[in-house]
């Protein structure tokens, strides 16, 4: 059986709290539990005061088979952020804006030229999703056809690579809105005129939907993910609903993190849909859920530690 834990961002010491309460114990040097594994969703790094000791924990988990993980977002962007373009001379595949630093900034201060290099070939070794036995785990949003055309993608460019993250990171090219899908979720332009401030202060004319549900007779307001954000009340237009491919009821339950989500205590989104990213990194807590091979998945499976613990 399996805790899957959602976002880290360099929170070392909620992550040590967490893996205490579900009952894993450092043998070794690594983190162990006598009869379940870890699933990690991503985003270890970035923002947090404890960047390396995060890695420190997880990586070996993962390594000594303790452990799985997927890739987050932040994985990729720090991927292609030092990454060159191969078509491109002295450019890298992420813009080193002050948008792009900023983010990233944590990391490399707290991470030496030696480390941050391991860090990024391990980053590399990574998988995107996680398809096992009564599960999947994927960093932001499950969809079939997406999965297959990356999986395709990576057999072709023999991995990670330059190429395939050029393809992957670059607006435009062809792998781009597959990949940004899976690791960021799937986003719906807003109707004229209509825009909203997100948690970082950044306008946005896009919103993140409830891609695991059909658009069909929603509202912007009612199909945004976090619907607190955004006060649109008209009906979501025929394109959108036209373009969704609703996560089915009776497909394996999939956990995803990423979402930023707030809120007391965890929900699960639907019966076979949960999310495990609750702000750890701007004052909400790490969060896990307890899978016992269920495929109803229940509110009382959720493990939490804190800050609203």
């Amino acid at each position: 059986m399996y805790d899957l834990i959602g976002d880290i961002h360099g929170h070392a010491d909620e992550l040590v709290q967490l893996l205490d309460t579900l009952g894993y114990a450092k043998i070794r040097g690594v983190y162990r539990h006598p009869e379940r594994k870890g699933i990690f969703l991503g985003d270890f790094i970035d923002r947090g005061p404890k960047i390396r000791q995060v890695l420190e924990i997880v990586r070996p988990m993962i390594e000594e088979g303790t452990a799985l993980a997927v890739m987050g977002n932040h994985e990729l962007n720090a991927l292609a952020f030092h990454t060159e373009d191969p078509n491109l001379a002295g450019s890298f595949l992420r813009k080193r804006d002050t948008k792009n630093i900023r983010q990233h900034a944590q990391t490399i201060l707290q991470l030496n030229d030696k480390e941050l290099a391991s860090t990024l070939d391990w980053f590399r070794t990574l998988p995107m999703w996680l398809e096992l036995d009564g599960l999947r785990a994927v960093h932001a949003c499950w969809d079939d056809q997406k999965i297959t055309t990356i999986s395709d993608a990576l057999k072709t460019h023999g991995g990670i690579t330059p190429s395939f993250l050029r393809s992957a990171c670059k607006k435009g090219a062809d792998l781009f809105p597959y990949v940004d899908a899976i690791l960021k979720g799937k986003e719906a332009k807003l109707p004229e005129g209509a825009s909203f401030t997100d948690k970082d202060g950044h306008v946005r004319r896009e919103m993140r939907t409830r891609w695991y549900m059909s658009p069909d007779r929603q509202t912007y307001r009612t199909y945004a993910l976090q619907s607190d954000e955004l006060a649109c009340d008209l009906a979501i237009e025929e394109a959108v609903v036209k373009a969704a491919t609703p996560y089915s009821l009776t497909a394996k339950p999939v956990f995803v993190g990423h979402y930023w989500l707030s809120a007391d205590k965890p929900q699960i989104l639907t019966d076979n849909v949960a999310c495990l990213d609750f702000s750890v990194a701007k004052g909400g807590f790490l969060c896990a859920y307890r899978w016992n091979g269920e495929q109803t998945l229940s509110n009382d499976n959720f493990v939490w530690a804190g800050a609203k613990k």
